[in-house]
């Protein structure tokens, strides 16, 4: 038996992202879009309320939520603000190779550290030439001892400046290259550390991207998640898990942008009646609702099978990410035209909708990526 209902906690999850969204970050949005700055009034708010890691293990401080239960908190700060939502969600990307790969040792300490300090994790993978190729990371971490010495370049790193801790992916055999993939935790005031000043962006402004450059920077082999050579499945069995929540981001932006031109378009009014009466505005509308419910039921059904049914969740984890980023692009873009001049000012905001939507087609494997993904998947 189909059943699209939710339980009573998924509703009461809905309702509590939505009003931490209503108090919190559709107040701010502009202002951090404007600022550019890092919402830090926002995360420590975050953590206050419980909202902060939710997919996390409740006794790491997180709330133990599904995929499907983080799916429905994060289509919630999607529809409040992308941008300040990435903040959040980037740092959940981080910890997810904790979560799927420590030990308890460490999980007991790295999970106590971010909750102590209300902080933020980086997830330290793409490189200058190897972002969706994982395949072509250079960056090494070579075992010397009891320590491992990192050198290499990482660029678009979410978070970097502002992290608790960075999580890094390094080959530690370069002959073996991706097969010797392995992850650490490494502190970002390190020796040998250094995070070059964020990158200016088009949109998604409240969140912070940065290059690192690591110079020798020495870790104990304690801070090695899982082992040498996990690196490659750790990353994989992490995009997994994440590729759902850049979905459900990116159809809470589209929501968002579409019940703001509904609702401008119902008061427009152009030869006598509401611009929304006009059936040009009126299939668009009716074209962008589509669009928004039929990518929640893809997201909601990628989320449902990672819960239930690990053999599809590859292929339909890509298949969200795809679709409900580009139908965000499409429907943030409608939105503004829906609206016409007033959609292209700062005061009605889906400009800047757009322009958040745009970033979700990139980050976490761009979406061609994610066709290659698809694509292999079915020709098996």
């Amino acid at each position: 038996m189909i059943d699209f209902s939710l339980t009573p906690r998924q509703e009461g999850i809905i309702e509590k992202y939505r009003d931490f969204s209503d108090r919190w970050i559709v107040p701010n949005r502009l202002k951090y879009d404007r600022l550019a700055e890092f919402p830090w009034e926002i995360v420590k708010a975050a953590y206050d309320d419980g909202i902060m890691n939710g997919p996390m293990p409740k006794i790491y401080g997180g709330n133990e939520y599904s995929l499907l239960d983080g799916v429905l908190a994060s289509e919630e700060l999607g529809a409040g603000c992308v941008g300040i939502g990435i903040c959040i969600d980037a740092s959940t990307l981080a910890l997810t190779p904790l979560y799927v790969a420590a030990d308890e040792e460490q999980k007991k300490k790295y999970f106590g550290l971010i909750n102590e300090a209300k902080g933020v994790a980086a997830y330290c993978l793409t490189e200058p030439n190897a972002g969706s190729d994982v395949q072509g990371i250079s960056s090494t971490a070579i075992l010397k001892g009891d320590k491992y010495i990192i050198n290499g370049h990482k660029r678009f790193i979410t978070n970097a400046e502002v992290s608790t801790f960075l999580t890094v992916f390094a080959v530690t055999d370069p002959e073996k290259g991706s097969r010797s993939l392995t992850a650490f935790i490494v502190p970002p005031d390190a020796p040998g550390v250094e995070i070059k000043p964020r990158l200016q962006k088009m949109g998604q402004k409240a969140s912070v991207q940065n290059e690192i450059i690591f110079t020798d920077v020495e870790i104990p082999v304690g801070n090695r998640i899982g082992g040498e050579g996990h690196g490659f499945v750790i990353a994989m069995k992490t995009f997994d898990r994440t590729r759902t929540g850049v979905a459900a981001l990116s159809l809470g932006n589209a929501r968002a942008a579409f019940e703001k031109a509904r609702d401008w378009t119902k008061n427009r009014r152009q030869f006598g009646k509401p611009i929304a009466a006009n059936q040009a505005i009126g299939f668009m509308l009716a074209d962008m609702a589509t669009k928004i419910e039929s990518a929640r039921m893809l997201t909601w059904y990628a989320a449902w099978a990672y819960d239930h049914d690990k053999k599809k969740l590859n292929k339909l984890s890509a298949m969200s990410k795809l679709y409900a980023s580009d139908i965000g692009m499409e429907v943030t873009t409608d939105a503004v035209q829906a609206m016409g001049g007033d959609g292209y000012t700062w005061e009605f905001e889906v400009e800047k909708m757009m322009r958040d939507a745009k970033l979700c087609q990139i980050y976490e494997g761009t979406n061609q990526v994610q066709r290659i993904v698809i694509s292999k998947s079915i020709l098996k």
